[in-house]
């Protein structure tokens, strides 16, 4: 019986020290593991569990800013820069891949996570991990590659409805667009055409208010590029909307572009200068305050965009300018900016918004707008400017490291689809 007891007790002590080793090695691996600074989801972090997600910049071996943009089918291209410092000062990489329109959601992250894992390779490769690190590749490659019978042209439609109510009110909104766009390096074309319709009723002490607003339109945008930093082409539309007061509207707007930055560039930095030219054709629903049932005028505009994502954070500005050349009292200038700013260490602070001066309200209806149009704002109204703003801030501490996800009971996140630079 004590020879059994004696046994027991050398198999616990030899599991003990097994555990005790073990885990040993995979702290001391942890620790080795490479420090990265990126906002990661739970998904992210679960399927890319060699490296150290630190929750400061400057405690990263290596940083990762990423960008979206639209491409030309509908889907996007995600852009991946990868920067290192400290031990891997002076390594950069750039990765970017293309999803389509008809793509799952789980199939955007599982190629995030994939691309994302090809980046970091090269700085795994300098810890004590990158023997651990195993790589393969899953696909025959083919010879040839087959033509596109659609010429990059790719065409979309939508259909949607919204409704509600209670006892004393109903609302319901149908909205739809078809629209088709061939984009390539040389020509960015997109058609469009929108249809919407809403209408809310209220039920006032037995006295039923009844609101409708519709509008629709057919647009088409032109543009061709001259060379990496200069385009030019133009856009014209037509429509009507009834809180605008506009029975039909015709806008042709030619104009020429610079960017500052190679539009190669574009999902890191852009400067653009845009000018156009052209004339508004204009035939109102209702007299205006200006006596008029139509009118036709020559107009021109001039914007400035400024976009930037670097490690300290984001800035987005715009400044537009219009007026028409009949009366250049007849103007609008209009001011947008957005700033995300890492200013300490777990210190986060964005700001953002716009103001507008506004002189151009030619179809403002001569009789004003009802009670109801104003409250429901289904007319447009007179006004000499607008603005609005936006502020907040953040504040994290504690271990640098956050590694483990935990999704019990719902607050653990995951499945978020956007890796952005806070």
């Amino acid at each position: 019986m004590k020879k059994n007891y004696i046994l027991i007790l050398l198999a616990f002590l030899s599991l003990s020290s097994y555990a005790q080793e073990n885990s040993s090695k995979t702290d001391t691996l942890r620790k080795h593991a490479l420090n990265v600074f990126m906002d990661a989801t739970d998904f992210i972090r679960k399927e890319i569990p060699f490296v150290n997600y630190v929750r400061d910049i400057k405690d990263a071996g290596v940083y990762i800013i990423s960008t979206t943009q639209r491409t030309g089918s509908g889907g996007n291209e995600f852009t991946f820069f990868f920067v290192g410092q400290n031990e891997n000062a002076g390594m950069r990489d750039t990765l970017s891949f293309v999803t389509s329109p008809d793509e799952s959601q789980d199939e955007i992250r599982t190629k995030q996570v994939a691309r994302i894992k090809l980046g970091l390779m090269r700085y795994v490769a300098r810890t004590p991990l990158s023997k651990y690190m195993n790589i393969s590749f899953s696909e025959p490659l083919s010879e040839t590659v087959s033509s596109d019978k659609w010429n990059s042209w790719v065409y979309r439609a939508a259909l949607n409805g919204w409704l509600e109510g209670q006892q004393s009110y109903k609302t319901y909104n149908f909205f739809g667009n078809i629209s088709a766009a061939r984009i390539t390096k040389e020509w960015k074309i997109n058609l469009r055409a929108n249809y919407n319709y809403g209408q809310d009723k209220f039920d006032v002490d037995g006295e039923i208010i009844t609101s409708n607003n519709k509008s629709k339109s057919v647009s088409a945008l032109i543009v061709r590029s001259i060379s990496d930093h200069w385009s030019y082409g133009g856009s014209i539309s037509a429509g009507s909307s009834t809180y605008n007061n506009s029975k039909l509207s015709m806008v042709f707007m030619p104009g020429l572009e610079y960017d500052l930055f190679p539009y190669s560039e574009s999902t890191r930095r852009q400067l653009r200068l845009l000018y156009t030219i052209g004339f508004n054709d204009a035939v109102y629903s209702d007299t205006t305050i200006y006596d008029k049932t139509r009118e036709l005028h020559m107009q021109h505009s001039f914007s400035a965009a400024y976009e930037v994502v670097q490690k300290w954070g984001t800035i987005d500005l715009s400044l537009n300018y219009s007026n028409y050349l009949h009366d250049w009292s007849k103007n609008n200038l209009s001011l947008n900016g957005f700033l995300n700013l890492r200013i300490a260490k777990g210190l986060s602070v964005n700001f953002g918004g716009g103001a507008s001066l506004i002189h151009d309200q030619l179809g403002l209806v001569k009789g004003g707008a009802t009670t109801d149009e104003v409250l429901l704002r289904r007319k447009e109204l007179a006004t000499q400017f607008q603005y609005f703003t936006s502020f907040g801030f953040s504040y994290t501490f504690g271990s640098i490291y956050n590694n483990v996800v935990n999704p019990r009971f719902g607050n653990g996140g995951g499945g978020g689809m956007t890796i952005m630079m806070n």
